[in-house]
């Protein structure tokens, strides 16, 4: 099992920030390896939600389907990979930070077998590929405008 851990303050309202990084299409905009994210499943966003994905990983095209295990509107959600070449479980929490918003992301990876062989390597990957994509996570939201006031 590889886990890994990382966190950002990105000054922007909890609400937007959460909008931003719930939406599953949006992903696509900041995280480097994603390819592919396409809901499968119909209601509301939450709980027992679908998501079919592939992502670019250590150089292999990764494909999985996910699934919402919980979701707390503007504080948290978490989600596992239910069908695909890896099994993973991430959670995202939010909290207010300093007049922005403390993003935490916490990823456990299975990697039994061969995979165990690269365990450093996936962990230095994983490292390397959520602090970028949590940076450009940071500069995307940042540099919106502000919104009006009402």
């Amino acid at each position: 099992m590889v886990t890994h851990e990382v966190a950002i303050t990105i000054y922007r309202p909890i609400q937007e920030v959460f909008a931003y990084v719930s939406d599953f299409q949006k992903s696509l905009e900041w995280q480097s390896g994603l390819v592919e994210s396409k809901r499968i499943s119909e209601g509301a966003q939450g709980v027992g939600a679908q998501y079919v994905g592939a992502r670019n990983f250590m150089g292999r095209k990764l494909e999985s389907t996910i699934e919402l295990t919980s979701f707390e509107q503007d504080k948290q959600f978490a989600y596992k990979s239910i069908a695909g070449s890896t099994h993973f479980h991430q959670s995202f929490s939010f909290e207010p930070a300093d007049g922005g918003t403390r993003v935490s992301s916490s990823i456990e990876m299975e990697t039994g077998g061969l995979l165990g062989l690269a365990k450093p390597l996936i962990l230095s990957s994983l490292k390397h590929d959520m602090g970028a994509d949590f940076e450009t996570l940071k500069k995307r939201l940042e540099a919106r405008m502000p919104e009006a006031a009402a």
